[in-house]
């Protein structure tokens, strides 16, 4: 070892016992010594030897140092290697060190550091742990230390029973007795998830009764009850990670660690259980949950009387089950489940499965059960049926579930004890089971046995399905309530067929409709080795689910129960292979269902037909096979009709199958596997359809089928694989090579024919309907490709979308700019990107933008005076594109994009002092050039935001990480040199325009960073762009990144030197009169501002005052009430303070709350109540007395003092 390593850790050791060092310091100087260590440049014997006056000084702060030094030192080379020698002097240093209070809390890192230590790297034997234990609990006293001392006290303690069990085991109660010392008392969090494991251990280390642990058992849980349940008085914030649930499982967890707490616990549950908080009823719940099957049997028998009544006052007595506000019944009965009840079924199911005859005995034997189901003549109607009592039917219907679901003996004695009754109470009978279907049912038809009926069939089926081994299944088939299932099975069918016919009245009879739908479903999805259900009542269950699909669509409620029906049934035959039932199952529900793609009854709405379709269809693959066939057929279909003959109908239904195709259909083969075929399939026959159609004529909607196919075609080409995408884009090439506007091979981009083809004014007079959606197609072939694919004569690609986006068509540049993304940089051997790029700048886009160049070989070109009456807009805009995708993938020639936009900005050829598009802008020529200045000043806003028809990672884009950073950091500079030297304002515009769509669209970390140098121009943003009512867009996209900043701790910085700037720009965005939102967000960072120092803000307070009451009168309600709930709630300028005993009220009609706020200052005039109502928009005075709400309470009430009195529409103070 060199001298220089020496050196180092001496005056690190130095560092971290110096009582003049920083943690960050100490920290620094251990981290520092750990590396010599670890790299071997220093070895632990050397250290300890140069750190032993250290250790071993009278000093006690120097000693507590230096042993703590070497403890966090240790606690960093817990994977070092270690010999046995140095283990064996460390651990008796660190034991020795435990009685030494002044040096405590190193000696116990040491200790903690040594006892985590894993084989292979050092450990300490069984008596060095067991001398650690010794010292610990002669020397120790826990509860009498800080809370970092007790939690690594607590840690060595759970290290030890963790680890060196062997170790402890002989000290017996000695060692109980020292950790009921150690634990008792405590109430940090931390602390206690360590206290309750480590009883949890000491549990394990003593099993047997008769062990240390049972002369103890009384004391440990004494200390542990206090706990119970576990709540947070005053949560800190250093104990967020700490969660209640944690700490309530692990106590849960040391309450079942043994038998021997069983006396103590048991009747501490119950006793909670009768707790008036909800909470400690759930915790009880669900700890006798998990102690009864920890405790067993024998032990919980004794109980099971009391768990019963329990159990029956958490389920009957105080259900806390709620009413759902859906129109929708959850379970036939709109019940919500409440936790105590969930809970108290588990506890329930626990009970029944252990301790099966003799707790079944008591349910089945309950007074209240049976007087509650002789009752059920009582109450016919589900419409005169009680709250309490449909809570009573809900609870009683889930504890029979509960019971059959525990084994097969149970629903055997469950059923032969209630479902007779019920069936009588049903008024069937076992002869009347083949009577036909009437179709009008008893006016006293009786709900409650009808819900139990179903309650009951679908728990049995749970039974069923739950039943892993095939010879318990066969068992159970052969079970009595299989039997009278079986017996009674074509009459409950019949009574669900009436029910359903006889649901006329949907508001009336949703309760009864679930029932009988769910009855069914139940029904059609046993196992046929359980019910026979007949092939006949089968296709009957079938035909009726479907029919309601089909036919009573306008009744929503009862069209949903039969969706739901036919997809668990669908699901069912497709999970246990019931191949009879699936064949029924296709040659019915299959085939209706698919038809309704094609089907021409327009009275069913088509969403509802697209629902039906997939909902089933996504059961199972070759139904979604089938879907998607017959979804490709009618989409072709359709398009023929409307290509050839412009069907208006057709052309209005077709975008939303094509929707359905490409936002449903699509996404799910491509997570299922087999969207390669579906998607190369689908995209052919669509090229393959505008191939064979030469003319083509379609009015406003063809726009929207055109988009719709256009999705469509993206989404397909997404889960094409690359040879599928190959064949996909020949076809489409070759379908453009039919275009009016195709030109021959020979005229390939670049060549002087090509361009005099391509001067402006030489182009066509925009494309045709049948070109405009061919190119349409093609350009969505080419954003969707991957970079893999193979692009065929990729000049003749260019050519073809360089010309149509001259057009402007904008699909053609969005391809454009997708091809610059992803083609490699050499395409071929002959062809390169970089030389594409500029031939497709010098001959296409420069040749339609300027003349001229400027010097640099960029090929930036420049807004030159000569030419500017020759310019295209469209250009601009695909340029921005092609800019994108440079800019997106990191290329060098996104310099020469930006600075053609720049130059367009900042042009010499100055307008006057008019802004752009201004009324007085009469001169057509100079109205074209703001034209395209103005596009120059939308591409930043292409270049920088998010596009979800384009470039992403959906449609496989080359996305350059923080592109958008990097992009910002570059080009403010020029935006920021380029407005100090425009002298024009309407170039001044412009340049505003386009940095507001800059910022807007940079990630708001990157703004932060330059805040500084960003707020002064943001600040000028507002003031010129809000002068113009086209700008609003920008002008929210703005204030929202000012609120960022506002927000963000680094940005304040910016906003406290500029505050009076930037509040005069609030101050007028408050009154901006084109857009609410801007008003609303405007005013909220107003309020924010109230957090800045008051020195900066103080000064603006008249101003501030005045924008709020001017707010006040506001013509819309949001505006009004952010102005008075949040800004004169918070604001500290207008010295207002909310009154202690005033709060929010939530009586009124709207649920507006209304706040009092006092206002102190002296005046002559004496108290007065100022009285503001929203709704009126008015201030009304009132003298003396208390503070009122007048007209609606929508009103916000300000008791001022000082106020004018003449003051009636607003507020001022004197």
């Amino acid at each position: 070892m060199g001298g220089t390593p020496a050196i180092q850790y001496v005056i690190h050791i130095e560092s971290y016992v110096s009582s003049s060092s920083s943690e960050a310091q100490q920290a620094a100087s251990v981290d520092a010594i750990a590396v010599l260590l670890k790299n071997d440049l220093l070895s632990l014997e050397t250290l300890v030897r140069e750190m032993e006056m250290y250790l071993t000084t009278t000093d006690n702060i120097i000693r507590s140092r230096g042993i703590l030094l070497l403890g966090e030192l240790l606690m960093r080379l817990m994977s070092k290697p270690l010999g046995d020698t140095a283990i064996s002097s460390l651990i008796e240093f660190f034991t020795e060190r435990l009685a030494d209070w002044k040096a405590l809390h190193g000696a116990l890192v040491g200790c903690l550091a040594l006892l985590r230590r894993k084989t292979g790297t050092g450990m300490i034997n069984r008596s060095q742990a067991k001398a650690v234990a010794e010292s610990y609990l002669k020397t120790l006293q826990v509860q009498s230390l800080g809370q970092q001392d007790r939690k690594l006290c607590l840690q060595i303690l759970e290290c030890l029973l963790d680890r060196y069990r062997d170790a402890l085991f002989s000290l017996g109660d000695d060692l109980v007795y020292g950790i009921c010392e150690a634990i008792d008392g405590e109430k940090d969090p931390q602390c206690l998830m360590l206290i309750f494991h480590i009883v949890e251990l000491l549990a394990q280390l003593f099993p047997e009764a008769s062990g240390p642990l049972e002369n103890f058992a009384g004391d440990l849980f004494e200390i542990l009850e206090c706990y119970f349940p576990i709540h947070f008085t005053h949560p800190k914030s250093d104990d967020v990670d700490m969660k209640r649930g944690e700490l309530s499982r692990a106590l849960m967890l040391a309450f079942a660690s043994t038998p021997l707490y069983e006396p103590s616990v048991i009747p501490l549950l119950l006793d909670k259980l009768s707790s008036s908080l909800p909470s400690a009823k759930v915790e009880s719940l669900k700890y006798l949950s998990y102690c009864t099957l920890k405790y067993g049997g024998d032990r919980m028998e004794k109980y099971t009387k009391s768990l019963w009544s329990a159990l029956k006052d958490a389920l009957f007595t105080c259900p806390q089950s709620t009413l759902s506000e859906d129109s929708d019944p959850i379970d036939g009965l709109g019940f919500h489940e409440s936790e105590i009840m969930t809970q108290a079924l588990e506890l329930l199911q626990v009970l029944v499965r252990q301790h099966n005859d003799s707790f079944l005995s008591l349910i089945l034997g309950d007074g209240d059960i049976s007087t509650f189901l002789n009752s059920f003549s009582q109450f016919d109607d589900f419409n005169s049926l009680s709250t309490q009592y449909k809570q009573r039917l809900h609870a009683v219907g889930h504890v029979l579930s509960v019971c059959i679901k525990a084994s097969g003996s149970s629903c055997n004695k469950v059923f032969e004890s209630f479902f007779p009754r019920l069936v009588d109470a049903l008024r069937l009978s076992v002869e009347n089971s083949h009577g036909i279907v009437h179709s009008t049912l008893d006016a006293n038809f009786n709900f409650g046995a009808l819900y139990l009926c179903v309650e009951l069939l679908a728990a049995c089926r749970q039974l069923v399905v739950s039943s892993d081994e095939v010879a318990s299944a066969h068992d159970l088939a052969r079970d009595s309530w299989c039997q009278i299932l079986r017996s009674f099975c074509t009459s409950l069918c019949n009574v669900f067929f009436c029910l359903i016919r006889a649901s006329c009245v949907e508001s009336t009879w949703n309760a009864y409709v679930y029932a009988a739908v769910k009855g069914l479903e139940i029904l059609g999805t046993f196992p046929g080795s359980f019910i026979s259900v007949s092939k006949l009542m089968y296709e009957n269950i079938l035909l009726t689910l479907t029919s309601i699909i089909e036919s009573d669509f306008n009744k929503k409620f009862l069209w949903k129960a039969a969706l739901k029906a036919l997809v668990e049934i669908s699901l069912f035959v497709n999970k246990y292979h019931e191949d009879e039932k699936a064949a029924i199952f296709n040659s019915i529900v299959k085939q209706k269902i698919v038809s309704l793609i094609s089907s021409d009854d327009l009275n069913m709405p088509q969403s509802l037909k697209l629902e039906a379709i997939f909902d089933i269809g996504l059961t199972g693959k070759s139904f979604m096979h089938s879907v998607v066939s017959e979804l490709e057929k009618t989409i072709s279909a359709n398009l023929s009709e409307i290509l050839v003959h412009g069907d208006r109908r057709l052309a209005g239904l077709t975008p939303g199958l094509l929707e359905c195709y490409s936002n449903k259909v699509l996404p799910w083969f491509h997570g299922n596997g087999g969207a390669d075929e579906v998607s190369l399939s689908f995209a052919i026959n669509i090229f393959t359809k505008m191939e064979n159609n030469s003319s083509l004529s379609l009015e406003a909607k063809g726009k929207e089928l055109l988009g719709a196919a256009m999705a469509a075609m993206k989404q397909a080409m997404t889960g094409c694989s690359v040879e599928s995408q190959e064949k996909v884009l020949q076809k489409a090439i070759d379908v453009m090579e039919t275009s009016s506007f195709f030109l021959s091979n020979d005229l390939i981009l670049g060549t002087d024919l090509f361009n005099k083809n391509t001067q402006l004014g030489q182009t066509s007079e925009g494309l045709s309907c049948r070109d405009e959606w061919i190119t349409s197609l093609f350009a969505s072939v080419v954003i969707a490709l991957r970079p893999q694919t193979q692009i065929p004569n990729i000049r003749l690609l260019l050519q073809l979308l360089a010309m149509t986006l001259l057009e402007g068509h904008i699909p053609s540049a969005q391809a454009l700019g997708s091809l610059v993304n992803k083609l490699p940089l050499n395409i071929s051997e002959d062809c390169s990107l970089e030389e594409l790029i500029d031939t497709l700048f010098k001959n296409v886009m420069w040749r339609n933008i300027s003349i001229g160049k400027e010097g640099n070989d960029g090929g930036a070109v420049a807004m030159s005076n000569p030419r500017l009456n020759s310019l295209n807009s469209h250009a601009v805009i695909g340029f921005a594109w092609i800019g994108k995708g440079l800019l997106m993938r990191g290329h060098e020639k996104l310099k020469d994009v930006t600075m053609t936009f720049l130059n367009c900005l900042v042009s010499n050829e100055d307008q006057g002092n008019l802004l752009p598009f201004n009324d007085q802008m009469k001169d057509p020529a100079k109205h074209k050039v703001l034209c395209l200045r103005k596009s120059a000043a939308d591409a930043f806003h292409i270049l920088m935001s998010d596009s979800d028809a384009c470039l992403n990672r959906n449609y496989h884009a080359i996305v350059r990480p923080l592109y958008k950073q990097r992009f910002f950091n570059i080009m403010m500079p020029m935006f920021l040199s380029a407005i100090v030297k425009c002298d024009s304002s309407t170039s001044r515009c412009f340049l505003y325009q386009a940095f507001a769509h800059l910022v807007s669209e940079t990630p708001l970390v990157a703004v932060v960073g330059d805040a500084k140098k960003v707020l002064p121009v943001l600040m000028d943003c507002f003031l010129i762009l809000s002068k113009d009512i086209s700008h609003k867009e920008i002008i929210y996209s703005v204030l929202i990144v000012l609120s960022g900043i506002l927000t963000d701790k680094n940005g304040q910085e910016a906003i406290i030197e500029n505050a009076p700037m930037v509040i005069r720009r609030l101050i007028e965005l408050t009154s901006y009169p084109y857009v609410m939102v801007i008003r609303e967000t405007a005013i909220q960072c107003l309020g924010a501002m109230s957090e800045l120092p008051h020195a900066r803000i103080y000064p603006m307070r008249t101003q501030v005052l005045q924008a709020i009451t001017k707010a006040l009168d506001d013509p819309k309600r949001v505006v009004r009430l952010e102005a008075g709930f949040n800004c004169i709630k918070e604001y500290s300028l207008l010295k207002a303070r909310i009154a202690p005993t005033c709060k929010p009220r939530w009586d009124c009609v709207d649920k507006q709350a209304c706040y009092y706020i006092h206002m102190l200052h002296p005046c002559k005039w004496g108290c007065q109540t100022w009285c503001f109502n929203f709704n009126m928009r008015k201030w009304s005075p009132e003298k003396g007395g208390r503070p009122r709400v007048f007209g609606s309470c929508s009103s916000i009430n300000v008791l001022a003092n000082g106020t004018s009195t003449q003051a009636i529409n607003h507020i001022r103070l004197v």
